[in-house]
């Protein structure tokens, strides 16, 4: 016997659906999906996936697996999360802190906000922790996020904590009115030395995930590098400064010139050639690094409230920094 679900779902809630046999063969996340009305097919594939879905009170995660005649398949709802992002007590250094914003450096592998995959655990969580009832942008208290970091990438960013600060920092990334700069480790050495990278960017048409250099559909983008230290002719240390602000910039622009980051999992494929030219411990600590060698190191712009200028930097943090120091203790490095 089939029942088809339809409205607002207790929460938590168990379904049950029993399989006629017209439903035999068929694909499971499709048969639920036609008999639980309140629930998308993409929804219900994700819970077969989570292993919410028995078949006769055995557990079943097959989104494709076909439907059996006779058989009972039940799936459970988790609770719902709370809409509003919820604090929690994760730590993350200050750099400076007001009445309308704050400034942190924050650290590599922490999400900014949260999203499918990271509902929790994410800087807003922890931005909410820390400065509780000093929020006050909309009607909930929250925090006013103008720009973010990669997960990844480590460094310096600023958050707005009152609505003057919101709007004023969200006009000066939209005019390009501050100072950003970072510190990359990247394969090989540019050239010139003091360079531009320029090259609108937009989604990459064969991988969604990553971004490209588009020679039509992207938005405009320029990077402005130069080169602060170089290993052989294999590896460079960069300071980039933005003149625009686009999803993955520094990684997709100095990707497109053969000069992908060291430990970029998305712009970087495979051993570079560049690589071949390091003593093989440096060689081995380069190739092995877990992450984007990426750091915000300097953010200048002016404070909303008071028209100061303000400018903070942060030095790049440990691991990345040890990456540079085994550099710097090989004594065959040339001097650039």
């Amino acid at each position: 016997m089939i029942r088809s679900i339809t409205g607002a779902m207790p929460d938590p809630a168990s379904l049950s659906v029993v399989a006629g046999p017209e439903n035999e063969g068929q694909r499971l996340d499709r048969f639920l999906a036609e008999h639980i009305e309140a629930l998308s097919r993409s929804r219900v594939k994700a819970l077969i996936a989570a292993g919410q879905v028995q078949r006769d009170g055995a557990g079943i995660s097959e989104p494709a697996a076909t439907v059996r005649a006779g058989a009972a398949y039940t799936l459970v709802l988790p609770p719902t999360a709370p809409a509003r992002p919820q604090g929690e007590a994760i730590a993350f250094p200050v750099l400076f802190e007001d009445a309308d914003l704050i400034v942190l450096d924050k650290p590599a592998g922490l999400v900014v906000h949260p999203a499918p995959g990271n509902e929790t655990g994410t800087l807003v969580n922890a931005l909410i922790a820390h400065c509780g009832d000093q929020l006050s942008i909309g009607a909930e208290h929250r925090p006013g996020i103008v720009h973010r970091l990669d997960k990844d990438t480590s460094g310096v960013m600023v958050v707005a904590k009152t609505e003057l600060a919101m709007l004023g920092l969200t006009a000066a990334f939209a005019a390009r009115d501050l100072d950003r700069a970072y510190r990359a480790l990247a394969w090989g050495i540019p050239a010139p030395a003091i360079g531009e990278i320029e090259g609108a960017i937009g989604r990459d048409p064969r991988e969604r995930k990553r971004m490209a250099v588009r020679q039509r559909g992207g938005k405009a983008a320029l990077t402005r590098y130069r080169v602060l230290r170089a290993w052989h002719a294999s590896v460079a240390l960069l300071e980039c400064r933005l003149a625009t602000g686009r999803t993955h910039q520094i990684r997709v622009h100095l990707s497109s010139r053969g000069h992908p980051i060291v430990g970029d999992p998305l712009y970087l494929r495979r051993i570079p050639g560049a690589a071949k030219g390091m003593p093989p411990i440096e060689r081995s600590a380069l190739l092995d690094f877990p992450r984007q060698a990426l750091h915000a190191t300097r953010l200048g712009f002016v404070h909303p409230r008071t028209g100061q200028p303000m400018s903070f930097e942060s030095s790049p943090p440990e691991d990345m920094a040890a990456l540079i120091r085994s550099l710097d203790r090989d004594p065959r490095r040339p001097q650039y």
